[in-house]
């Protein structure tokens, strides 16, 4: 079809060919966004962290040689013993208590609530060095210590200073301690069950105790074990205290060398030091095992453990490289 006359036509030309046609959309290479405030933070980090290390290793006042030679001397591994002693018997019991009172304080008795928020209320508030103080003081108030009738005869009685000595007074004043905090986080773990397990369990005709040993028990475990091992870490420290009351654990033993030896204190203090850490490293790593034993059935898939982590860390980084290779 030919154009009317007086209609210009214009042609317009292909533009050539481009020598770098764009990649396809699989070979592209995806630059992650950029993070300036990370890396600056990372980097002023390693610098302190590398300047402490530094500090520790160079600085002389810290007598790392007098360290080596405290470390594992048998009057320190006397003092650690004990200390261990002290924390197992005061955790068992300490736990065996808050159970007993975080069962008394979901009682729908009046009285055993009463008694159990009065007991919780009362240690939670009173610092545990006067609580061993007291007890160590114990035999001034009662020379003797009977059971019996209240106002009445007595069946038996016994010498409250013979038996009371430094590692049973130590033993019991943490227990005590202990089994006011621990009652709250078991109360706590109970209460996290769902009502509807309580009323599943009614339904089947299950006795009250079978329901809270077989049922309730066993799910409050989930959330109990992690409040109460940071309980447990405590403990461990607070079993510092019972140098007070004349009995040499890992702290007392060290603080009587430091007053024997006054130039090796400094060393002396980071051998009590490394030797809580290493405890409480040891417990944080049967929290982590028992919590992952305790989540089965109520997650997915368990946590990875450090070592499944360590692989999956060298998998993703072979792939990494194998990718960028290719690229």
């Amino acid at each position: 079809m030919s154009e009317p006359p007086g209609t210009a036509v214009s042609v317009t030309e292909a533009p050539p060919p481009s020598d770098t046609a764009p990649k396809p959309l699989a070979a592209q290479r995806v630059l992650p966004l950029r993070r300036p405030g990370r890396w600056i933070a990372t980097a002023v980090v390693l610098v302190l962290a590398a300047q402490f290390v530094h500090g520790l290793a160079t600085n002389q006042f810290y007598q790392w040689d007098r360290f080596g030679y405290w470390f594992l001397r048998p009057t320190v591994l006397d003092g650690l013993l004990i200390t261990l002693e002290v924390t197992a018997y005061s955790a068992v019991l300490g736990l065996l208590g808050g159970i007993l009172l975080a069962l008394a304080r979901l009682s729908k008795s009046p009285v055993l609530r009463a008694v159990s928020w009065t007991y919780v209320w009362a240690l939670r508030s009173i610092p545990l060095i006067v609580v061993l103080l007291f007890l160590y003081n114990f035999s001034a108030l009662y020379k003797t210590l009977s059971v019996g009738v209240p106002f009445g005869p007595a069946f038996f009685s016994f010498d409250e200073s013979r038996l009371a000595t430094d590692m049973v007074i130590a033993v019991i004043g943490l227990s005590l301690n202990e089994a006011a905090y621990a009652a709250e986080v078991v109360r706590g773990g109970i209460l996290s069950v769902d009502q509807g397990q309580h009323e599943a369990a009614s339904a089947l005709g299950l006795p009250k105790g079978y329901q809270f040993r077989r049922i309730v028990f066993p799910q409050a475990l989930r959330s109990i074990t992690p409040n109460y091992v940071n309980q447990l870490i405590g403990l461990i420290k607070s079993t510092s205290l019972v140098f007070y009351v004349s009995l040499l654990d890992l702290f007392g033993t060290v603080q009587s060398m430091g007053s024997t030896y006054p130039g090796d204190i400094v060393p002396l203090l980071l051998v009590a030091t490394v030797w809580y850490l290493i405890l409480t490293s040891a417990v944080s790593v049967v929290q982590f095992y028992v919590e992952r034993h305790y989540a089965r059935g109520a997650t997915r898939s368990l946590p990875p453990t450090p070592i499944q982590k360590l692989r999956a860390s060298v998998t993703d980084l072979r792939a990494r490289v194998r990718r960028e290779t290719a690229i």
